[in-house]
């Protein structure tokens, strides 16, 4: 025969709290362990993609700029434009990725929500500063080699790349806004 303590059989046979257990299992979904893993993942995304961006574009162009070097030294400061224009794509994905590391916390106080609010935003402007860094590449490239043969096509190049910018800049836009949403 088991020699029970009235005290031990009480608290075993004490039903749970309800609210107790409630509120755990909420903080447990709204509230994981690996919740602050997406926006570390939206801080990579956010470098990364627009970094790569900007050294497709500056590789690319930067072919251009040497071969306009050997036909017209002259010109090689007025074809560095495209160059600078694809490192400016990898300081969007810088500001983005510094202001989303600069919220991440602990998993009690970073919601499962706002860690895909911040892969989201980080997405965002990597996927469009790599869209912009090859659109910058190409036509940097095509342009500065047809503006050493024929210079009144510099304003249309300069126009050209102003738009493959601004897709850049539409990412990073979008990514700071998405960054500002409070969902919790």
């Amino acid at each position: 025969m088991l020699d029970w303590n009235p005290e031990e059989l009480e608290n075993l046979l004490t039903p749970l709290n309800k609210w107790d257990t409630t509120m755990e299992i909420r903080n447990l979904e709204y509230f994981p362990l690996y919740g602050p893993f997406y926006g570390v993942m939206g801080v990579a995304a956010a470098i990364v993609f627009s970094a790569f961006g900007a050294a497709y574009g500056t590789a690319v162009a930067g072919t251009g700029i040497a071969a306009t070097a050997v036909m017209r030294p002259e010109l090689i400061l007025k074809s560095i434009i495209p160059v600078v224009m694809a490192g400016i794509i990898a300081i969007y994905g810088l500001v983005v990725s510094i202001l989303i590391s600069g919220s991440l916390d602990t998993a009690e106080t970073y919601s499962l929500a706002k860690g895909y609010i911040h892969l989201a935003a980080g997405l965002s402007v990597g996927f469009s500063g790599l869209a912009a860094g090859y659109a910058i590449g190409v036509v940097g490239d095509i342009g500065v080699r047809n503006t050493a043969q024929q210079p009144r096509l510099f304003i249309g190049m300069i126009l050209i790349l102003i738009f493959c910018e601004v897709l850049g800049l539409y990412g990073l836009i979008v990514g700071i806004y998405m960054y500002t949403v409070e969902i919790d």
